[in-house]
């Protein structure tokens, strides 16, 4: 569904007068949720004025990470409304949303239409419809809308990124990516042994197919793509294996004759996808987490003049160099390209010992811009083209792999940028 109002302004590089101390709310504390808020004690000029969740006991795990930082105890919010009226709390700044899929956009448009900034788990949403939302809100109300997709502040996708800018590949003409993970465990487990609660992400897949996951891979590369910054993903194929890999664990774990051997799956153990822009590069994106691969996001660059790769192992080829890179040269060549945000923030989360820097990336470069009244790293657009994939690849798998247009959310506004400029960039390289 399109929206009816193509005259309404974008808000590509939107700003808002600086918020010298950004008071947060989090709506959902399950496993995700505690562990951004613990995150987020790590992080200057914020202040976790609310939080909300249907458990008490995960609001009470809450207030005592609060506690054991030294920060004082939020309001707190629980029960069927719990969340709307969070949002409706007139001291928040910025909502954070951190529950199941099915509940992102609809939390998220309820913030946006009560003056909040949101920030939004992955994926943003899972319909084009919920996509049009999101667009659309973000617009009229003049709200930011970021969705968390930490790994665009990997090192090495930080690295290869500044060497596209500074066309080190020469054009690029193909990108991969990926999210291969064994979620197998997962599914299955109680959410105490880190499962999800309910073990919702196991009912999704016994009702839909397609790529569910795509923004860890996708995202990265959508910004070497300088995708609505200069160039649009226009249509895509998706194709997605048969189900075993769900049912064979859970034979074993369980038995042959026990409920959750006997349910049906709809998810493909292996979807692949290709996409192509508007001006002729293409994109593999793939989705794996039934089978026992090692983790991989890919991150693939495939330019006239080099290619990269991050998984299984780095590797850098360039036609100025020895093909492969060797591993010394490779490192150097890293390290003269190294971005701004890994030598002085990611510096910050080595000399904390922090277990993830690319988190910490992006929490500090959220927080610093809303502090400086500053556009965000990633926009709703981001949001909505990295997410949309979910449906429409569904579409295509399930219409026999036939091609599937991506809609243009920003209504023909996608050249009106050449490429993404992180706005208060640290000095240095």
């Amino acid at each position: 569904m399109k929206p009816s109002e193509p005259s309404r302004r974008d808000v590509l590089r939107l700003s808002h007068p600086p918020l010298p101390i950004v008071r947060m709310g989090f709506i959902g504390l399950g496993n995700r949720g505690l562990m951004t808020l613990e995150r987020y004690m790590q992080i200057e000029g914020t202040e976790i004025t609310a939080l909300c969740d249907l458990r008490e006991t995960n609001l009470c795990q809450a207030q005592q990470i609060l506690k054991r930082y030294g920060h004082p105890r939020a309001t707190t919010y629980t029960g069927k409304n719990g969340w709307k009226e969070l949002c409706q709390d007139q001291t928040i700044h910025l909502v954070f949303v951190c529950t199941d899929w099915l509940n992102h956009t609809p939390m998220a448009v309820y913030a946006m239409t009560h003056q909040k900034h949101v920030a939004i788990e992955v994926p943003a949403a899972m319909t084009i419809e919920e996509c049009w939302q999101l667009v659309e809100t973000a617009e009229k109300e003049r709200r930011h809308c970021m969705m968390l997709e930490n790994c665009c502040y990997d090192p090495f996708a930080l690295a290869t990124l500044n060497m596209a800018r500074q066309h080190v590949f020469g054009e690029i003409v193909h990108v991969e990516g990926a999210y291969i993970h064994d979620l197998r465990k997962a599914y299955f487990a109680d959410e105490k042994e880190g499962g999800f609660h309910k073990q919702w992400n196991r009912s999704y897949a016994t009702e839909h197919t397609g790529n569910p996951y795509p923004t860890h891979g996708l995202g990265p590369l959508c910004q070497v793509l300088n995708i609505h910054r200069g160039d649009r993903m226009t249509h895509l194929v998706s194709m997605s294996s048969h189900q075993s890999g769900m049912t064979a664990y859970a034979r074993k774990k369980f038995g042959p004759h026990s409920p959750e051997a006997r349910q049906t799956y709809r998810m493909g153990d292996v979807n692949t996808t290709l996409i192509r822009t508007q001006k002729g590069k293409s994109l593999m994106i793939q989705y794996s987490t039934a089978c026992p691969r090692p983790y991989s996001r890919l991150h693939t660059i495939c330019g006239t003049e080099g290619y990269a790769q991050k998984y299984p192992v780095p590797v850098l080829c360039l036609d100025t160099y020895p093909i492969p890179l060797p591993a010394a040269q490779q490192e150097h060549l890293l390290k003269e390209y190294e971005h701004s945000f890994t030598t002085h923030i990611g510096s910050q989360a080595r000399k904390r010992k922090l277990p993830n820097e690319m988190n910490y990336i992006m929490d500090y470069r959220l927080i610093h811009c809303l502090r400086n009244g500053l556009a965000l790293d990633q926009d709703v657009y981001d949001a909505v083209e990295w997410s949309c994939l979910t449906e429409l690849t569904e579409r295509s798998v399930l219409g026999g792999n036939v091609p599937v247009n991506i809609p243009d959310f920003t209504r023909g506004k996608w050249d009106q940028l050449s490429q993404l400029e992180f706005e208060g960039i640290p000095q240095g390289r």
